[in-house]
């Protein structure tokens, strides 16, 4: 199973991209989803999760303008993307974490990135 991220782009502040993690399988249903990004120079943070009920948590600095959702599918996840500032220019990364079984054994998957740049 592989995660294909597409929808980056460079766009000016105050603009609006929506990212898509797509799945061949129904990765992202009843499982834990996310959205990652990492600027140049820093580490990875975690910008956005939903958990296999469907509660959402956003990173401080997104809160308000990033909207994170899955199709009913599960086969693909979603990350809007508002109010962009030139802070949020990053590598975005998609992330599944799949539970296989009752006791708790999960595997990672992540996608390969793509590029969001915001100019000023």
């Amino acid at each position: 199973v592989q995660l294909a991220e597409s929808g980056g782009g460079m766009v000016q502040a105050g603009g609006s991209l929506r990212l898509t993690c797509a799945s061949s399988r129904s990765t992202f249903r009843g499982q834990v989803g996310g959205w990652f990004r990492q600027a140049r120079g820093k580490q990875r943070e975690l910008v956005a999760g939903i958990s296999n009920g469907g509660e959402t948590n956003y990173a401080d600095s997104v809160k308000g303008r990033f909207t994170i959702s899955r199709d009913n599918t599960g086969k693909t996840l979603y990350l809007q993307m508002n109010s962009l500032t030139p802070d949020d220019t990053a590598v975005y990364y998609c992330y599944a974490r799949v539970t296989v079984n009752v006791e708790g054994t999960y595997y990672e998957l992540w996608g390969q990135g793509t590029q969001v740049t915001v100019s000023s």
